[in-house]
């Protein structure tokens, strides 16, 4: 059975950090392209930072400058930091997974930017 399971949100003020990872089992984790998705309030959802099973990084274009994301391979983990946060970076932040056809989500872990 594949599990995506996040951890790491929470309530955080502006301008503040949060480190979140995602622990995957169930899959050929070296094999998969990693990402990070998010959907705030009313919006769609949206990808924030990809790391591909050969260490390609990409960051959504407004975001770039303060999300770092890294995999281990051996923990089969991939985190993300997040830097500098704003209140409009409240969202359910998603783990995803992707391997030619194969695609998995996690379930969420929140993150609330608030004074």
């Amino acid at each position: 059975q594949v599990q995506l399971v996040e951890s790491g949100g929470g309530l955080v003020h502006p301008g503040g950090s949060l480190s979140l990872s995602c622990a995957a089992s169930g899959i050929d984790f070296s094999w998969y392209d990693m990402s990070w998705y998010r959907q705030g309030p009313g919006k769609q959802r949206e990808l924030v930072a990809l790391i591909t099973s050969e260490r390609m990084i990409n960051y959504a274009e407004s975001l770039r400058g303060r999300l770092t994301i890294s995999r281990d391979n051996g923990a089969e983990t991939v985190s993300l930091e997040m830097n500098n946060l704003k209140p409009e970076d409240t969202a359910v932040y998603y783990c995803h997974a992707a391997w030619n056809a194969l695609t998995y989500w996690g379930r969420g872990t929140q993150v609330t930017v608030s004074s």
